[in-house]
């Protein structure tokens, strides 16, 4: 069981753009940041999730980034590609925040973040899955939030916005531009200013079960 005299972060989904970002913030601001690709931390599985965190003896902060997409419509989805989206998204950020809370009980302090999504509130058409399972998260959080915090322990849910990663590179430049028109500033989010505000928010004691929106679209 591995040992740190620093505030421990776990950042899943960790060979993301967001994640290696905000692997790098979180360092800068005086953490020990594990950030596992899929093949240390398989989120989706109940065995890959239990091996990771025996083997730490504390988590601070985690911080649910694993995500996937299977675009599609409704009636062209299939179940696999279904299933595949909401274990990722949502089975995923609660196999790991049970694990996690387990030992943020254990300290009586400890703060969970979500990465949501706009899809979420607003989603596009061919997002099914992907909106269902990003909705969840926003009541996982709410109900973390309630469930935990006689611990000591927060929960927070935060949507990016837009951002451009290798997630939304295969867009066409005409989506892109269909997309920041729904700004209300006319540009996105950018993956450093969101990395900022998940560091931010680990320094605000007293926010807990809140979703917060990154961007402009109103």
């Amino acid at each position: 069981m591995s040992t740190h005299p620093k505030p421990v972060a776990i950042v899943t989904g960790g060979e993301g753009d967001l994640a290696i970002i905000l692997a790098e913030q979180l360092t800068e601001s005086g953490f020990h940041v594990l950030a596992p690709g899929r093949k240390e931390l398989n989120v989706t599985s109940s065995e890959s999730v239990e091996t990771f965190f025996d083997a730490q003896n504390r988590v601070d902060l985690l911080v649910n980034n694993a995500g996937i997409t299977r675009d599609g419509l409704l009636l062209k989805q299939t179940p696999q590609e279904w299933s595949t989206v909401i274990d990722t998204n949502l089975k995923g950020a609660q196999l790991c925040s049970q694990a996690a809370a387990v030992l943020m009980m254990r300290a009586r302090c400890g703060h969970i973040v979500n990465i949501g999504s706009y899809s979420a509130i607003k989603p596009p058409l061919g997002q099914t899955a992907y909106a269902a399972s990003k909705a969840g998260l926003i009541g996982l959080t709410k109900s973390y939030a309630l469930e935990l915090g006689k611990r000591n322990i927060r929960a927070n849910c935060v949507l990016p916005g837009f951002l451009e990663t290798r997630m939304t590179a295969p867009l066409s430049d005409a989506a892109r531009e269909a997309a920041k028109g729904k700004h209300a500033l006319g540009r996105f989010n950018t993956v450093e200013e969101a990395a900022r505000f998940i560091v931010f928010l680990q320094t605000s004691p007293h926010l807990s079960g809140q979703v917060f929106q990154l961007d402009s679209r109103v």
